[in-house]
């Protein structure tokens, strides 16, 4: 007995068929780019899709940085942190608590346990509002942002382009990439929304103009 799987596909090569259609066609890969090339609407732009998803977002200028990071993380009560071990360390010398890189060797269960994790990002989708991270040395290993609770995430404007064809076409095919649209939230059959199943459920994000 024929599954419906093939039964599907028979009736499509039959179709094909009396349309006189080749059994495979190569499918066109020419996307068209769309949207604004303009940093400002980007920004403005994914900062709208980002605070829609309830992430929290900071913009500050390169000089700023290290004070804004530092700042979100005192305002959060945090004492121990770890960030991407391609990051500049020097962008935590104000900072009181515990910050260290990075150390992929660290079982990961261990990363539940600190207050906060920092890493850079490899490009944004501003109109899906979604943040890549590629494995790596400035975004960091994929445990180090899903297992712990609270993700500061720094976007340079740069990185920001319009629509998912550019987005896809800066990922490198070759490393893990984890795409975040928000922090990590899912509903059960009710409707009832719950926080933090998937990865951090407070996620912080620091655009650098």
């Amino acid at each position: 007995m024929a599954s419906a799987k093939s039964e599907i596909l028979a009736r499509i090569r039959t179709a094909q068929k009396s349309a006189k259609l080749p059994e495979f066609v190569n499918a066109p890969r020419n996307y068209v780019v769309s949207g604004t090339a303009d940093a400002e609407q980007l920004r403005e732009l994914l900062i709208d899709r980002l605070e829609d998803y309830k992430a929290d977002v900071h913009v500050c200028a390169e000089a700023d940085q290290a004070s804004t990071v530092v700042g979100i993380l005192e305002q959060r009560q945090c004492r121990t942190v770890r960030f991407a071990p391609g990051m500049d360390a020097q962008l935590f010398d104000a900072f009181a608590g515990d910050a260290a890189a990075d150390d992929a060797s660290v079982d990961p269960r261990e990363l539940d346990s600190v207050d906060a994790v920092i890493t850079e990002s490899t490009v944004s989708c501003a109109q899906t509002g979604t943040i890549v991270l590629e494995s790596g040395e400035t975004n960091g290993r994929r445990a180090l942002t899903l297992i712990p609770d609270r993700h500061v995430c720094i976007v340079r404007s740069s990185d920001i382009v319009f629509g998912v064809p550019e987005m896809v076409a800066r990922i490198n095919p070759e490393r893990p990439a984890t795409l975040v649209s928000g922090p990590s939230a899912t509903s059960d059959i009710e409707l009832s929304r719950v926080e933090g199943v998937h990865g951090p459920r407070d996620l912080i994000v620091v655009i650098v103009k």
